[in-house]
Formats: C-alpha cells, sequence, structure tokens
C-alpha cells in the first residue's frame, strides 16, 4: 500500500512539517497549492524535493482560507468549487511542468475534503473540475463504507478514484473518521501499527465499538509534523513494503 502525505503548507517565513525528513519515506506528496497554505517559494521547494526523491506529486487544493488552514467551510456554488479547483491545480501543474514533472492526482485539503464526503453535490463539483480540465488527473478520496456510491459518480464523469485511508485515525462502523473531540479517535502508535497490520493483510480496520469493517483503499495517509511522526512513518513503510 502506497503511502501519502500533506506537505509544502509553510508559508513565508512559518515552517509547517518536517517535509525534508519525510519525503524519503513517502510515495505521494499532496502538496499545498496557495489557498490554505504555501506560496511560489514554498511550492517549488516542495516540488523540488518530491522530484529528487522520485515522489508521486498531487495538488492539494481548498477553499481560499490561510487564516484558517482551509478547515473553515465556505459556501460555494458549484460553478465556484470547479473554478477554484482550477485555478490552485494549474498553478501546481504548470509549476511542475517547468521542472520535467507532472502532477498526477488531487487530494482536496481540510474543509473541503470532509465537505464533499459529506455532500454530494460538493462531491459532483469536485468530480466536474478534475472531469473538466485539460489532462486525465485522479481523484483521492476517503475509503468508507460507501465507497460504491463515490465510485458511481466519479464513473459517470470518467473520473478515477484512489480511495485512502488513515493509519492514525480510529473509524466509526459507518467507515467515517471518529471525530477528534471523542476519546480514541486519535490512535497511539500501537494501536497505529494493528491498524496497518490489519488493512495492509486484511483490508479490515476495528472501529470505535470494536467491530471489523472491510475498506477498500489504495493508499494510506501518513503525518511528518514532529520527529516521533517520522519514526512511525519509517515503522509503517516497513509494513507496506
Amino acid at each position: 500500500m502506497k503511502l501519502n502525505c500533506d506537505l509544502g503548507e509553510s508559508f513565508a517565513a512559518w515552517t509547517m512539517g518536517l517535509d525534508e525528513q519525510v519525503m524519503p519515506h513517502i510515495d505521494m506528496a499532496n502538496i499545498a497549492c496557495g489557498f490554505h497554505a504555501s506560496d511560489p517559494n514554498i511550492l517549488q521547494q516542495t516540488l523540488a524535493l518530491a522530484i529528487k526523491h522520485k515522489v508521486t506529486i498531487g495538488a492539494h487544493p481548498s477553499y481560499q482560507d490561510l487564516v484558517g488552514f482551509g478547515r473553515r467551510s465556505i459556501k460555494h456554488t458549484e460553478r465556484e468549487i470547479i473554478n477554484l479547483m482550477h485555478y490552485q491545480i494549474a498553478a501546481i501543474d504548470g509549476m511542475a511542468q517547468s521542472m520535467a514533472a507532472l502532477v498526477k492526482y488531487v487530494k482536496p485539503h481540510g474543509a473541503l475534503y470532509n465537505d464533499m464526503m459529506a455532500n454530494d453535490d460538493i462531491f459532483i463539483a469536485v468530480v466536474k473540475s478534475i472531469n473538466d480540465y485539460y489532462r486525465p488527473l485522479k481523484l483521492m478520496i476517503l475509503a468508507t463504507a460507501n465507497a460504491e456510491h463515490y465510485q458511481k459518480i466519479a464513473n459517470d464523469y470518467g473520473v478515477e478514484l484512489l480511495f485512502e485511508a488513515f493509519a492514525d485515525r480510529r473509524y466509526t462502523d459507518q467507515g467515517l473518521l471518529t471525530p477528534r473531540s471523542e476519546p480514541g479517535a486519535v490512535l497511539n502508535k500501537d494501536q497505529v501499527m494493528e491498524q496497518v497490520k490489519g488493512l495492509v493483510n486484511d483490508g479490515v480496520v476495528i472501529t470505535n465499538q470494536g467491530n471489523r469493517l472491510s475498506l477498500k483503499a489504495d493508499t494510506l495517509c501518513v503525518h511528518g509534523d514532529n520527529l516521533d511522526a517520522i519514526a512511525l512513518v519509517k515503522d509503517i513503510k516497513a509494513l507496506c513494503q
């Protein structure tokens, strides 16, 4: 199972994450495009890191919300969502091509990601933005128990999906992430390793109710925002090889 990580989320003099340390251990980099984080210099530096380590490049667009780090929902029309997606994807795509690289997929960030998984109208707008882009791109979404529903919508627009699971989050019986406000929503190291083993070997997770839930996942989301997280990514990588 391939590992993906949200990267390039620094901005000007403000540093977010340990991109240089985590990049050698992942397969896919979801790189911020400027609306929730990043700037032209950070974007170039992150792309250069991904190219150096032969990591697949993905666009990580969001609502236009630098102050809120893209974690606040903003009401938009369908056309506005398509436009904000194209604006950000085109920015990273153009810069990547100038560096002899290509963006291969898109993973929305933060509130936009959560909203598209909770609201079919927003999901359809995101899918349309991928379909309307000038060349094919894959769309990364949350692997849930309702994967067939999202697959059908994507198929209607000819968009290929990548389903991602989370290494460090407890799932509900519905295949959604347990809210962080609830106890046990974020797993400790031992629990992370057990969940990764279950996903890699059997395609299952244990839910917050103690039940086994089958999840179709193409990729596993990991984090690289501190030294402990980097060490954990190395251990997860060893399990996934």
